[in-house]
């Protein structure tokens, strides 16, 4: 990542959390402690963020914190093209006709793209795959009540009785904060009381999660390994985790990624990209 590309995403990462540690930001931009110093002291000289013990912290500290977890507009930007190759595959799992459940996320959002050309009834609790589906494909489209958290660009209820409640599915689709051998991990408790009240609602749970999930850690566990039919993943899953998944009976499928691919949704004004986040 080019010092331009880190600078900005950890300016947009500010916007959304007050103080950020060095070692949130290595996570964040893949680069090394030595780096992100020499970044801190550059945006604390441009007077951009204030240089602090440990991390930075914004000048103008946003007046409202959402919900725990990194927010869209900073996950979209991050390992990509593994997310892109792992939805394509998801969508191979979707049959015309099919009723299915798609989570809002960064990896789930990219299966809108390669959903166009289906013939589905999708509930999804995601306004960005909801506006890509409507404007670009024949899908039936159901958008969960609630709630709408613009971090996460997802539409959470406050209510048991709502849409999701009365629509079944075969499969649902969703992404993952972490995976261990405990299960599915997530951040916050309304974004994990909102997914189990979706999971309820289908058969099979297909877990789209790139490889640097396996090393994430949280202390919310949201569903055990047992629940989830099938992990899609990449290729560079360690030989650790993929023994793991399959010794709990899980399906694993395991994706190549092809880095130089560059495709966008189809848009209908060239200088508008559909599907960014609001």
């Amino acid at each position: 990542m080019h010092e331009l590309e880190r600078h900005n995403l950890i300016l947009l990462s500010a916007q959304q959390r007050p103080v950020l540690t060095v070692p949130e930001l290595c996570e964040l931009t893949g680069a090394s402690e030595a780096t992100i110093r020499r970044d801190i002291i550059s945006l604390d000289q441009e007077q951009k963020l204030r240089r602090v013990r440990g991390g930075v912290e914004a000048i103008h500290p946003p007046p409202f914190i959402g919900l725990a977890g990194r927010n869209f507009s900073i996950n979209e930007h991050i390992r990509v093209q593994y997310k892109k190759a792992i939805a394509k595959k998801a969508c191979e799992l979707c049959q015309n006709g099919e009723d299915i459940i798609i989570n809002g996320g960064t990896t789930t959002y990219h299966m809108a793209h390669h959903l166009i050309s289906k013939q589905l009834q999708i509930l999804t609790n995601s306004f960005p795959i909801a506006e890509n589906l409507i404007h670009f494909s024949n899908n039936v489209i159901l958008l969960a009540g609630g709630t709408f958290y613009r971090d996460k660009n997802i539409i959470i209820s406050p209510y048991e009785n709502d849409v999701s409640s009365n629509f079944y599915a075969h499969k649902m689709f969703m992404g993952a904060q972490g995976l261990g051998p405990m299960g599915l991990m997530e951040k916050d408790p309304l974004i994990i009381k909102a997914e189990m009240q979706l999971m309820r609602q289908a058969d099979e749970l297909i877990v789209l999660a790139d490889s640097s999930k396996f090393d994430q850690k949280s202390s919310l566990l949201l569903c055990p390994l047992e629940r989830i039919k099938t992990i899609i993943t990449d290729d560079e899953i360690s030989d650790t985790s993929a023994t793991l998944i399959e010794n709990a009976d899980v399906e694993l499928i395991v994706v190549s990624v092809d880095t130089s691919e560059t495709k966008d949704f189809p848009s209908k004004d060239k200088n508008v990209k559909i599907g960014s986040n609001l």
